[in-house]
């Protein structure tokens, strides 16, 4: 058999069942045994053991025949002329069969017809402009002045010049492509082939119709059958079908002697009334014929019908649900972003679908799935230099002796000024006694950042780490920070990590109120060096006091790191580096000791754009905060929401204020505004970003600091950034259109590279993307690499869709667990091989549900998943497959552990699966049999649909590995989650298993 599953699978089909029994007595005299229990049975794998006084018996399986100790599978397909009712393909599976149709085609709701599948409807079928339907296929098409390229769906400018595939006289109808020693070469589409009557082959494919079609290509345009003739295709039906009027259409025999009685008993009138109708394609075959569900071809155009609870609208064509339970189930929209797994980052759902979005650095593929972007190859990351990619980010690099830029992309000289703004100590630590009480301060001076982890934790940082330490942080793409100090040597840093403790307190920042926030005379605790960077990061966690009957205790746990600069023009001859490093240490730890009993006593305080807050607040006093929001958040339409970017937190109001002139906030929630690079005071109030801070020159101008006067980047080179002070060169000695460009597209290359090439200013030729790169748009000079551990099947990739992970996906438990194809569920790679081991525990079975599955089979099943009991191809098999199929099927593995393959060709790709198991007690094997066995869990498309939906799926596996699991649903929970003919279904079995004797 094509397709192996042990026991059902098909809704609306029959099943023949053939229960032969044996029956084994025991010696007379023998105490009853259960053989089926103890396994001691001789009953055949695909047969029913059942246990009687004193004996057992043996039946065969619905499906099967035979008489219990051999059983044989019933080959419903086996009679070629009926082929078990399937208009295409007939698959047999253990104990059952099912229809699939070919490519192009999907099942209808009788599971045996075939209906043509209107690609346009879905995104266009995928073509950039014209997208044409056909039976069983559809094609792209170009409109004037375009043609259509290689890959068959985007279409590229004719060009006037040379002769290659961009000239508009290259003569190819199909596909044109150029060969290595220059000129064009054609082919043709499949299906088609090249004329052998014109003089040469390189220009044009037969053109008419008739001619051009092959029943290997959407079926030579037929519904059901399609046999090659020398005056083309030649259409077919199935026995029970006739041929349509078009030739191609296929409508049910009763129906077509309707048509034939009605023609010869009407007027001609009618007649051309019924013409009419069928030249205008109503038929079912031609996008279900308008129905909501059921369709039927008559005599008078469609009939369309309506499946049980629901009724047909006076259209004629739609189907509305009766006031059922399940009904209103139905008609509620799926929060898909509730399932585990739905989106890596972010998932946004919306009424019928959802929406995946990634983290800032991060681009989708595989529709749900985030991978980090490589900016390091999209132009070098506009980096002057080097270029070092980060998750999520990236840094620009400069060789010894220079250092970047504020911009943080260009290189300059060490000791040059990286900007106008005067560098000084960007915080400061200063105590000052109240009442004999040391109240300590950090004041922020220059730029802050406040990050709040969660409702008890927080980071917040001032001023910024000096660029021998760590990275500084990035901030969509911007320097957070005005830069380091303009001097000829770099500075002499010292970093110094200190752990304090509050107790009794939680880690709220909050504003302090005026009437405590006394002016009091302050000292600095560091008197020969100031502070560069200090972050704080406050903590809240509950301590368990000793005794029985005490009450938890709030610890929080400050976790500060500190970074001073030394004065080194305080360095003499008798105090040289090393003895300023010295002092610098000592004031250091006597500052870190004065802050611990501040601290400890909860005395410190940080100031930042003239607000004092308290860092953490006893739980009483915590309460007391105005209003409900937290600190850097305002309360909107009875919401908390953060201040947004180009504002700030004002603490004292307790407001949102815009940042002023010469300041820039790009992030949101933060409690004040970062100076600009400028000094100048340049730029609008309420700055997003550096680039609107004014002054900084326009994308295609640069200066030596990179702010006004400017000056255009020469011809030749281009500049895609503001505030830059440099441009690229085009290379290869291109000129550019003009002065002042700003991309490489201004460079006048001597050839217009398509998506999926880029330009070789060496060779001055288009060079194809290499695999793990694409390129999606026209005459650039670089291809992208695929986001995270992604890579494309071939070369010339032009989106990053074609980025497919190649990690076979799944997670294998005991109980539960789920494979999936690679890249699932996008489109899975070419060259796939991923093989899977499922090893239940003692005394468990392997229940399968195959929600649907996407295999495209006009590769010649290329692409094959199989499930068996080990790796040996002779061992038992309980499923294969090389198709696609939609319908949901289920089935309990035929042996106790499951060895199971998918390995894909180099041709057609396809979404793939995702396969949901469940192991089960086998004293329950029959129960569970029993219920996938049973046709009516797949007759109804209320239950088809709950072998689809993840939530159900999983209630569903609840009751089947614990059926007794099944009398914790209250009844209204089980009718909010199930239709009631499937609640009547488990409830019987079930009962019957569990409570024989009641």
């Amino acid at each position: 058999t094509a397709s192996l599953v042990s026991s059902w699978a098909l809704p609306t089909l029959t099943l023949q069942s053939h229960f032969t029994a044996c029956i084994f007595p025991p010696p007379t005299g023998a105490a009853d045994v259960d053989e089926c229990s103890e396994g001691t049975d001789d009953c055949h794998i695909d047969a029913i053991c059942q246990n009687t006084p004193k004996s057992y018996k043996c039946l065969c399986k619905p499906g099967y025949k035979g008489e219990g100790r051999q059983c044989e599978d019933i080959d419903e397909c086996e009679n070629d002329y009926y082929n078990g009712g399937c208009v295409h393909d007939c698959i047999n599976i253990p104990g059952n069969y099912r229809c699939t149709c070919f490519d192009g085609f999907m099942l209808a709701h009788d599971g045996h017809n075939c209906l043509d599948v209107d690609e346009c409807q879905d995104n266009n079928g995928g073509c950039q402009q014209i997208c044409v339907n056909t039976m069983g296929s559809y094609e792209c098409q170009c409109h004037s002045g375009f043609f259509l390229s290689d890959n068959q769906h985007t279409c590229i400018h004719r060009s006037n010049e040379g002769m290659n595939c961009m000239n508009k006289d290259h003569g190819c109808a199909h596909i044109c492509r150029e060969t290595p020693k220059g000129g064009v070469a054609c082919d043709c589409r499949p299906g088609f082939d090249l004329n052998p009557h014109r003089q040469t082959n390189r220009f044009c494919c037969r053109s008419v119709y008739t001619h051009l079609l092959t029943c290997n290509y959407g079926n030579g345009g037929c519904q059901h059958s399609c046999e090659d003739t020398d005056t083309g295709p030649m259409c077919g039906c199935h026995q029970k079908y006739a041929l349509h009027a078009d030739g191609r259409t296929c409508i049910e025999k009763d129906e077509a002697a309707i048509e034939r009685s009605q023609f010869n008993a009407t007027s001609v009138a009618d007649v051309d009334k019924r013409v009419k109708r069928r030249l205008l394609m109503e038929t079912c075959a031609v996008n279900n014929g308008g129905c909501d569900r059921t369709c039927k071809d008559t005599a008078t155009g469609v009939r369309c019908s309506c499946p049980v609870g629901f009724t047909l609208q006076p259209d004629g064509k739609t189907c509305k649900g009766q006031h059922m339970a399940w009904c209103e189930h139905t008609t509620k929209d799926i929060d898909e972003c509730s399932f585990e797994r739905t989106c890596d980052h972010t998932c946004i759902n919306s009424p019928g679908s959802f929406q995946c979005l990634c983290h800032l650095g991060y681009t989708l593929y595989g529709t749900t799935h985030c991978g980090d972007v490589d900016e390091c190859s999209m132009d070098n990351g506009s980096c002057d230099q080097g270029c070092v990619n980060t998750k999520g980010g990236y840094e620009c690099a400069c060789p010894p002796g220079k250092r970047l830029h504020w911009n943080r992309k260009d290189c300059v000289e060490m000791g040059r000024c990286l900007s106008r703004a005067q560098t000084s100590a960007q915080a400061q630590l200063s105590c000052g006694k109240v009442g004999g009480v040391e109240n300590c301060f950090l004041s922020c001076l220059g730029h802050s950042l406040f990050m709040p982890d969660s409702e008890n934790s927080y980071v917040l940082s001032c001023g910024a780490p000096g660029l021998q330490g760590k990275i500084l942080p990035k901030r969509n793409g911007t320097s957070s920070t005005t830069g380091p100090s303009c001097t000829d040597a770099p500075a002499a840093l010292l970093r110094q990590k200190a752990r304090f403790k509050i107790r009794d307190a939680k880690c709220h920042l909050r504003p302090r109120s005026r009437e405590r926030a006394k002016e009091t005379p302050r000292q600095p605790l560091l008197d020969n060096c100031h502070v560069t960077f200090m972050t704080l990061k406050c903590d809240s966690s509950k301590k368990k006091r000793r005794g029985r009957k005490s009450p938890s205790k709030e610890v929080s746990h400050i976790t500060a790191e500190f970074e001073v600069e030394m004065k080194m023009e305080e360095a003499s001859d008798t105090c040289a580096a090393d003895c300023l490093r010295k002092r610098a240490e000592q004031s250091l730890q006597a500052a870190i000791k004065t802050l611990r009993k501040s601290i400890g006593r909860q005395q410190f305080y940080v100031q930042v754009a003239g607000t004092e807050y308290e860092v953490a607040q006893r739980p009483a006093k915590a309460l007391e905060g105005p209003g409900t929001c937290g600190t850097g958040q305002v309360l909107q339409d009875g919401k908390c929401v953060a201040c947004t970017t180009g504002t700030y937190f004002n603490g004292e109001p307790g407001q949102c204020v815009p940042c002023v002139s010469g300041t820039y906030q790009d992030m949101e929630g933060q409690l004040s505004c970062t100076p600009c690079p400028s000094s100048e005071g340049l730029g609008l109030a309420g700055a997003r970003n550096v680039s609107e801070c004014g002054g900084q020159c326009s994308p295609g101008f640069f200066s030596a600091d990179g702010f006004k006067p400017c000056q255009a980047c020469p011809v030749g080179m281009y500049q895609p950034e503001p505030g830059r002070t440099g441009c690229f060169p085009c290379g290869g000695g291109l000129p550019t259109k003009h002065a002042g460009s700003t991309s490489f597209q201004d460079c006048e290359a001597k050839v217009h590279c398509s998506p999926g090439h880029y330009y070789n200013t060496t060779t001055h030729r288009c060079i194809r993307c290499p695999v793990g790169t694409y390129q999606p748009e026209f005459g650039q000079n670089h291809c992208i690499t695929c986001p995270g551990n992604t890579s494309t099947d071939f070369d010339g990739s032009t989106n990053v869709t074609h980025c497919k992970n190649q990690h076979c996906g799944g997670e294998l438990g005991d109980y539960t667990g789920y494979i999936e194809s690679p890249n699932y569920p996008g489109d899975y790679p070419a060259n796939a091989e991923c093989v899977w081991h499922i090893s239940p525990p003692p005394k468990r079975r392997i229940l399968i549900v195959v929600p649907e599955i996407f295999l495209p089979i006009e590769d010649e099943c290329g692409d094959v998943l199989v499930m068996r009991k080990s790796a040996s191809p002779t061992s038992v098999t309980t499923y294969e497959t090389c198709q696609t199929y939609e319908r949901p099927i289920a089935f309990t593995s035929r042996s106790r552990k499951l060895w199971i393959q998918f390995k894909s060709n180099e041709g057609n790709s396809g979404k793939g699966f995702q396969v949901p198991y469940v192991t089960y007690d086998e004293d329950y094997q029959q129960l569970i049999e029993d219920i996938v066995r049973d046709g009516r869990l797949y007759a109804s498309e209320n239950h088809q649909e709950i072998l689809k939906d993840k939530k159900l799926i999983k209630a569903l596996f609840d009751v089947l590995a614990h059926p007794q699991n099944y009398f914790r649903y209250t009844a209204q929970e089980s009718k909010e989650m199930f239709p009631r003919s499937f609640i009547r279904l488990l409830r019987s079995k079930v009962s019957r298993f569990l409570r024989p004797y009641k």
